[in-house]
Formats: structure tokens, sequence, C-alpha cells
């Protein structure tokens, strides 16, 4: 198929100037579980393409779609162990399908992102195969090869110096045939590659080139601190005792290098060459401080300083006012509650106060997700306040989970990325009836989907979908300031957004509980909506003493002109 990429640019919509990646909302697409067209249990990207009527201006109305990696791949990290960077995976479709997608996509006004995963490949790569074979030939110094630092008592060669893998044990791995080891940030079956050596970054430029080529509208840029080591290989300090091995070392030398930063700049060129490209960066450690240093127009970087808070009132403030410290008024940040790492916001908040309070946490963390300042990016199947599944460590798909333990604790990520539930029919119009899913669905999966909520006014879809439209109907939820309102009562948070004189008031109740609160500026007249665990409703709930009456988990947005 030979793609005319004109047409498919020319396809792309047009929003209020170039600032989509700032005003915009990005959805998630976890592409093994979000639909599968082909009976096999796997979602794929033709099962995307049939349900962006979900996403686009009829449904929930995101901007922009991120799919986590499509490429081919052993699937030993299920997709972040690539083997080609410049292909899709047949077990997600032909390149003909995710050319038909990106088309469709943008025809709905959404725009496609693509995860990049380049600080490592498979050890099925072409690249690794043919620098383990030839330390002499062309790809010898692709990957971060190193001599033993002598032999242990044993006469077995002892690792280059302390570095560790994230999911347990050493980083080195020693390959018998180079007669050397090769350092691997993950699973032995995902080795770095030497970012010093210039044509790594060269063949991963031209790589970004081809996918821009073809119509992709930005890119998440996986573990990005990670791409440089330290060129001497110096030992990492300790950084005292922690449950798990790899916070016991304070990581200075094997990330965040000074190197990066002229690479950034040669990527980030790359793509501003293109109207109305973005990317957005994974940072692999350190706090928001460490995100907002990296930060810059059209390049966002997820700091997940929200994502780790437990649903109080006193930890969300804390945690938004940090990033607000550390980004300024000028740095633009990002929203996130969820992704395919960590548990589901919707479980883990209501953690804290019950489960039974499930959807009303979901209700609410909605409006924090979509009122703050940044871009929000909402994680499939959130918009149904889906839950994690129970996976038993013996049918583990995640490759570190299957090596848990009392020495390597690790939450299954399984858990996160069940399939969309998108009807109560058998396996939840996901894949044909009678097949077997790659993970298993939601239990509740027959009454919690999206055609029996959307059927009903009071759902966590039909809250979702309300104040998606809300916020795009109010610049200040999109690219307004941010100011914290005081509030005295422990359990409320509330903020203002403005711009070009019209202000947003959001007002937050944490606890199941009813709640009075007086806010500590003037309220004023304008419109109100209510979220209070149920479904958005006009009301005026503010009386003239600036006292607020809250019902149980109720989040309030009132407009007003300055």
């Amino acid at each position: 198929m030979t793609l005319d990429h004109n047409a498919v640019r020319a396809d792309q919509p047009v929003t209020a100037g170039d600032d989509w990646w700032q005003t915009g909302v990005v959805y998630q697409i976890y592409p093994r579980s979000f639909a599968d067209s082909t009976g096999d249990g796997v979602g794929d990207l033709p099962g995307i393409m049939a349900h962006l009527d979900h996403l686009g201006r009829d449904g929930l109305g995101v901007d922009a779609i991120w799919l986590s990696p499509i490429y081919p791949s052993p699937g030993r990290d299920l997709g972040y162990d690539v083997s080609d960077h410049g292909a899709v995976d047949p077990i997600f479709g032909s390149m003909a399908d995710f050319e038909a997608l990106v088309g469709a996509a943008h025809r709905q006004g959404i725009r496609v992102i693509l995860d990049l995963v380049m600080n490592h490949t498979s050890d099925r790569h072409p690249w690794f195969r043919a620098s383990r074979a030839d330390p002499a030939g062309p790809y010898g110094d692709w990957y971060l090869w190193r001599d033993p630092a002598g032999r242990d008592r044993r006469g077995r060669p002892r690792p280059p110096n302390n570095w560790l893998s994230f999911f347990g044990g050493s980083g080195w791995t020693w390959d018998e045939g180079r007669r050397q080891f090769y350092f691997h940030t993950f699973l032995a079956e995902q080795p770095d590659l030497n970012w010093r050596n210039p044509a790594v970054p060269g063949a991963q430029l031209g790589m970004v080139r081809g996918w821009l080529d073809r119509g992709v509208d930005g890119f998440r840029l996986d573990v990005f601190n990670t791409f440089f080591k330290h060129a001497d290989f110096v030992a990492n300090p300790g950084a005292g005792l922690r449950r798990q091995a790899w916070d016991r070392q304070r990581h200075v030398y094997d990330q965040n290098q000074p190197e990066l930063v002229e690479f950034l700049a040669r990527f980030r060129t790359e793509v501003d060459g293109r109207p109305g490209r973005m990317t957005v960066g994974e940072l692999f450690g350190g706090g928001a401080e460490t995100a907002a240093s990296f930060a810059a127009d059209r390049h966002l970087i997820f700091d997940f300083v929200l994502l780790e808070r437990p649903w109080s009132a006193a930890a969300f403030g804390t945690a938004i006012e940090r990033v607000e410290r550390a980004f300024g008024p000028v740095r633009w940040p990002t929203v996130v509650l969820s992704n395919h790492d960590r548990p589901r916001h919707a479980s883990r908040l209501a953690r804290e106060i019950g489960q039974e309070h499930r959807d009303a946490v979901a209700k609410a963390a909605a409006v924090i997700l979509l009122t703050l300042r940044g871009t929000p990016f909402l994680y499939y199947g959130e918009e149904l306040g889906l839950g994690d599944i129970a996976v038993r460590r013996a049918e583990a798909i995640d490759p570190p989970a299957r090596r848990a333990g009392l020495f390597f604790p690790w939450w299954n990520r399984d858990g996160c990325r069940s399939p969309m539930p998108w009807t109560g029919t058998p396996n939840a119009g996901f894949t044909a009836p009678g097949a077997r899913t790659w993970l298993p669905l939601a239990p509740d999966a027959a009454t919690r989907n999206v055609a029996s909520q959307a059927a009903d006014r009071e759902s966590v879809l039909a809250t979702y979908r309300r104040l998606l439209a809300t916020r795009r109907s109010l610049r200040p939820l999109r690219a307004g300031t941010f100011r914290r309102v005081g509030a005295d009562h422990r359990d409320v948070l509330a903020w203002i957004r403005e711009a070009a004189g019209e202000e947003v008031l959001v007002v937050v109740n944490f606890a199941p509980r009813p709640v009075a609160v007086t806010l500590g500026v003037e309220v004023g007249s304008g419109t109100w909506l209510r979220a209070d665990g149920t479904h958005l409703e006009p009301g005026p709930p503010i009386g003239p003493d600036r006292r607020v009456a809250l019902r149980p988990l109720e989040a309030v947005i009132s407009t007003r002109r300055g």
C-alpha cells in the first residue's frame, strides 16, 4: 500500500492555534486490551478503529490517543522489548491497518501518539544479534558491553560495577559468545543501547522521521532519562536500607547524564519541524522538580506525584502545590492518575474509604484530572470506573510478577491491563464469544461496560462525557492559571483557574459524608455544575456568606466573570 502522506496530514483537525498539546486531553490505549477484531483474544489496530466513535466528537471528545507499543516484539515485556522499531507487530495488524487508523482518527479530530522505546531493544533485534556476533563489526559497539571486573572465588566473572536491573538482580548479564557482560536496565532480554555511539541516535532519529512521515502526531518517550550512562561506568552510591533493591542505590551514574540535554534538543528539533507535533517523556525516577527541568513548549514530561497519593485532601493538596512550585507559571505540567504500570485509580483511591464508594471517587477524581492546570492523560477504562483485576501469581503474564517474592516485592501489572468491556454480552464485546481473552475480564464486566453506562445518565461514563464537554467549553480549564483557594475544612480542596478575565472555581469534598466549608474567596454569580457521585446538575450551592454545603464526595465547578 502506498501512503499519501499529505492526505493524512490534511485530515488532521485544526484547533485554536497550535496548542492542542496543552489544551487537549490524551487517552492512553493499551492495544492488547482495547478491542479484538479477529477473535484471537488479543486487541488490535482494527479493533481500535472500530471504536473511535467512543473517543471522538460524539463520544468522549478526546484530542489524542496514545498507543502503547505496537512494534514487532517477542513479548517478553509485552511490547517494551522491541525487535523492529519501524514496523507493526502482526499480532496488532499490518502497516496498512495502522495507516487506516491514523486517517480515521484524524477524521474524527483525534491525533495519534506512538510510544517510543529507545533506551533498549529486544535481544532478538537485528542490531543486538549483530553486536553479539561480531564485536569488531558495524554494530559491535551499539550496546553497553564491558569486560568482567575479575573473577569470584568460584571462577565466575564478576559484573563490571554495581548497577542494577529494575526488574531485580544485577543489571549485567554475561554473554558466553562475546566473553563480556552487557547491561540492561530491565530484563536481560532488553539490552540497553549505547547512546554514546553516534550511530545509535542517528538510527533512532531516522526511525522517528519515518513515523512522522506516516502522519503520527506525537511520541511518548519511554524512560527517556536513562538513555545515557556515565562513560566510565562509575558505581552508584548507596541510598540506605529500602524494601526494593533498586531503591537502595542513588542512581547517579546510570541515568540523567549531561549528554541527554543535547540529544533531547536534536530530537525535539526533528519533531518541531513538523507543524502540530508534540512529545511527552516518561521520567524514570525523580520527582516533579526533575520533570519540570526537562519540560518545554510542545514537549511535556510526566510526573507521577498525584498518581502516588492516597485519597485525602491533605495528600492531594501537598502534591498539587509541589507540582505548581516546580513547574511555575511558564512550564506546563501533566495530570496523571493511572497508567499501564500502576493500579487503576478507581480501585486504588477507593481503598482509603471503601470500595462501595468506588464510582463516587471515580467521578470526583475525574473532576480533579480534568480541572487542574496541565494536560490530562486518561487511561482506557477509567471513564467507566474500571477497577483492577486479581491475577494469581501462577497465572501472571507480567514478567517481574512471576519472580516476585519476599526479597523482590512487585505489584502484578496484569491487574490494570484487563480487556475493555464494551457490552454486557459474553466476552463483553471485547472479542468473539467463546474466545479466550489474553487476560481475564473484570468480574463486573457484564454490568460495568460502555453500553450499559452510555444508557445511564448517572454513570461514571456520563459524568466523564459531561466533564469533557465542560472542559472544552471553558478556556480557563484548558489553559488558565491556577490559584489555590483557602477552605476551612480538612477534607476539602478548592482552586481557581483563570484565563482572559474568566474564572472557574473548583471545590472537591474528599470525605464520604456531607461537609460545610467556608471558602476564602468571593464567589459571585455564575453557572454551576455539581458532580456528587451521581451526576452533574445545575445548582447554586454557595451562599452569600461563602459557606458551601457539599454532599459526600461531591465536586463543584462554577464559572464567573471577573
